[in-house]
C-alpha cells in the first residue's frame, strides 16, 4: 500500500470560485487534505492574512528564492509573481497528506511534468460562460475594469489549456461542484491506496 500523499491541483480562471471550493474541501476530513499556501508578490486584498491566504513577500525576496530553487513551480501573472514552496509540499506528501494547490495553468503543467501521473490529481474548474465570469469578477469590487478585461482575456487562454487536466468541472452551482470534486478526490485517493 502506498502511504505517500497525492498532489491535488485546482486550476481555473480568476473569479471561477476556486478559493471557496477549496475552503469547503478542506472541511472534509475523509479527504486528508492540507492546503499549500502560495507565495506571491501581490498586495494582500482586504481580509487576506499573511501565512493563511498567501505568503506575501517583495519581488526581490521572491527572485532570491527562484535562484535558490526553493519553488516547486513559479510564474509571473499580470504584474506579480506566484509560487509553490517545494519543502512544504514534499514534507506533507511524505507524511501521507494530500496537498491541495490552487494554481494557475502554467504552474500546474510544470508540476504534472515533475511528478508521476499516479501522484497528481488535476482538476480544472470552468465558469458556465465568460459573461458569468465577468459578472463574478465585477461583484468582487476588488479590481478596476482594465484588470477585469485582462483577467477575462487570460481566462480564455486558461480555458484552452483545460484539456491538459484529467478532470474538468463546470462551476454553475457551487454546492454541486463541491460534491463532484469531493467524489473525484475520494475516488483517486482510494485508487492509489488500494494499489
Amino acid at each position: 500500500m502506498d502511504t505517500r500523499g497525492r498532489i491535488i491541483l485546482i486550476s481555473g480562471p480568476s473569479g471561477v470560485g476556486k478559493g471557496t471550493i477549496i475552503k469547503e474541501l478542506l472541511k472534509n476530513d475523509n479527504l486528508n487534505l492540507i492546503y499549500s499556501i502560495s507565495t506571491t508578490t501581490r498586495k494582500p486584498r482586504k481580509n487576506e492574512i499573511n501565512g493563511k491566504d498567501y505568503y506575501f513577500i517583495n519581488e526581490k525576496e521572491f527572485e532570491k528564492r527562484i535562484k535558490r530553487e526553493k519553488f516547486l513551480e513559479w510564474a509571473r501573472f499580470t504584474t506579480n509573481y506566484y509560487g509553490t514552496e517545494k519543502k512544504y509540499v514534499e514534507e506533507n506528501l511524505i507524511k501521507g497528506k494530500n496537498v491541495i494547490l490552487e494554481i494557475e495553468t502554467i504552474g500546474a503543467l510544470i508540476i504534472m511534468k515533475k511528478f508521476p501521473p499516479k501522484d497528481v490529481v488535476s482538476i480544472f474548474i470552468k465558469p458556465p460562460n465568460l459573461r458569468e465570469l465577468r459578472i463574478r469578477l465585477e461583484k468582487r469590487k476588488t479590481e478596476e475594469e482594465e484588470l477585469i478585461d485582462r483577467r477575462i482575456k487570460r481566462a480564455k487562454e486558461e480555458i484552452e489549456m483545460a484539456y491538459e487536466y484529467k478532470y474538468k468541472v463546470i462551476n454553475g452551482n457551487l454546492e454541486n461542484t463541491i460534491k463532484k470534486i469531493e467524489k473525484i478526490i475520494s475516488k483517486e485517493i482510494n485508487k492509489k491506496n488500494n494499489k
